[in-house]
């Protein structure tokens, strides 16, 4: 066979090149086998510019609205103590993880598969501490920042009179000067969905037995308890009238100085479905990473000409389950670490695995994790190892270093949809002088623990929640609001 002209072994070559990028199922696989991780921008996690603590915008575009999403800490104090403030964002994430699994388990315990939607549902074990992401919303007349979380469905700001408030910055929301509130009747059925929004059930309210009392409870002790209100809400521009939210009377926990929480779960509740007649059941967020001034986006709404993605988007899905159907279940099917599948079987002991908002750091069952870590390390040699740090157990000493390069890590999903974890979210930076940087996922620690994507793992991705056609999709993106 004759020599091909040098002037076109270039084209043979790129072509060789894309074939070997086809698959057994052919399926094109182009996301690189190593990333590069800059080491040198740990250096400005501290410096806060006079522009990182405003309060989060919004605005209308092309038929959706885009509201700014900035991560909570750099907002919640003037002077970080960087090391502290991630020991014990590690520790809450930990403790939010085992309060979501002791109560799956519970409910898996009592119901059985065929259980049907009105039974005592999962309610979030949610510690606020490691919910990382605030946006501002309208609430009357009112602007409101909240934290995102998809792991919660009632919506809650707190409201004067206060019996025992937390420190807010800002105003706290006032029932009494707004024209457009109204209390919620205890004997209405929006009452009796509390059960399954907050797993707790709505009650008469002693003062004033007409109102429809709620109380939520989180993982650590915190929580939240009032009277149901229906209010306007609204979103650069676009106002949703009747929403109902919860008016915290008594408030306790480490809420970082937001005026509350926004729900983006599956029930009847949430702020998704409520507003399901102006956006449609679709909402979708790029977080940002913790660098100071660093912006992302919440979209609300089924308009993708206004994401900025890399890449096109590819969906998976939402399974359906029952004892978990308030939160975003999807189906792993493998997991490549630097352009290698790992091996070991991906078997999950609640039928699938969630995706989440406010949990921090992606939990695997031990032997998939073992799996990962092993081939991790396989391709990322010659740097010194360093001390594991709380949940953490695979650290390196990178001082010295201005950049890295690491293996990417892909999650595969069913239908082909795969999430590309990108370098911020494969690292996480204990200490600024990078002498302790750690491999950002965890192990589960029990076999039957339902394993969750966190939110480190979700940083500069577009993420699309589309409830109307049960489906999640994945697209690389460089968050920013601009």
């Amino acid at each position: 066979m004759p020599m091909a002209p040098p002037i076109l072994l270039p084209f043979f070559l790129s072509f060789l090149s894309l074939c070997l990028l086809i698959n057994a199922n052919g399926v094109m696989r182009s996301f690189q086998e190593k990333k590069i991780f800059n080491v040198q921008t740990l250096q400005n996690k501290h410096q806060l510019g006079n522009q990182a603590c405003l309060l989060p915008e919004s605005r209308k575009e092309k038929g959706a609205i885009v509201l700014e999403m900035k991560d909570r800490g750099h907002c919640s104090e003037k002077k970080i103590d960087w090391n502290r403030r991630l020991q014990k964002q590690l520790i809450l994430d930990d403790l939010r993880v085992r309060s979501m699994q002791n109560r799956i388990r519970r409910v898996a315990s009592t119901h059985n598969v065929e259980a049907s939607q009105t039974q005592i549902p999962l309610s979030s074990g949610i510690n606020l501490q490691t919910l990382n992401y605030i946006v501002t919303m309208g609430l009357g007349s009112k602007n409101m920042t909240v934290i995102i979380d998809t792991g919660s469905d009632l919506t809650w700001v707190q409201c004067e009179p206060c019996m025992s408030c937390y420190n807010q910055q800002g105003p706290i929301f006032k029932p009494s000067t707004s024209s457009s509130y109204q209390s919620v009747s205890c004997n209405s059925s929006t009452c009796q969905s509390l059960q399954f929004a907050t797993g707790n059930t709505g009650a008469c309210g002693s003062s004033n037995p007409s109102t429809c009392n709620y109380v939520v409870n989180y993982g650590d002790g915190s929580y939240t308890n009032g009277e149901l209100g229906v209010e306007a809400l609204s979103f650069g521009g676009v106002s949703v009238s009747d929403f109902v939210f919860g008016c915290g009377r008594n408030n306790k926990g480490l809420f970082g100085g937001v005026s509350g929480l926004m729900g983006l779960g599956r029930s009847y509740l949430s702020l998704v479905s409520q507003t399901n007649a102006t956006f449609g059941g679709v909402f979708s967020y790029c977080l940002p990473t913790t660098e100071a001034g660093s912006s992302g986006s919440l979209v609300m709404g089924n308009e993708s000409s206004v994401f900025k993605n890399a890449n096109p988007i590819t969906y998976t899905r939402m399974l359906s389950n029952p004892q978990l159907s308030n939160f975003y279940i999807l189906n792993l099917t493998g997991i490549d670490v630097g352009g290698v599948a790992l091996k070991a079987p991906l078997s999950f002991g609640n039928g699938g695995i969630l995706i989440d908002s406010g949990t921090v750091i992606t939990r695997l069952p031990s032997s998939v994790y073992k799996a990962l870590k092993a081939e991790f390390l396989k391709k990322f040699t010659g740097f010194p190892s360093a001390p594991g740090f709380s949940i953490l157990d695979t650290c390196f000493n990178l001082t010295g270093y201005d950049e890295v390069s690491i293996p990417t890590i892909s999650l595969r999903f069913e239908g082909n949809a795969q999430l590309n974890v990108d370098a911020t979210g494969t690292f996480y930076v204990v200490k600024e002088d990078a002498s302790q940087v750690c491999l950002a996922l965890a192990s589960l620690s029990d076999a039957y623990d339902t394993a969750i994507i966190g939110n480190y793992q979700q940083r500069n991705q577009r993420v699309i929640y589309d409830t109307k056609q049960s489906k999640v999709g994945f697209a690389e993106e460089p968050c920013s609001f601009a």
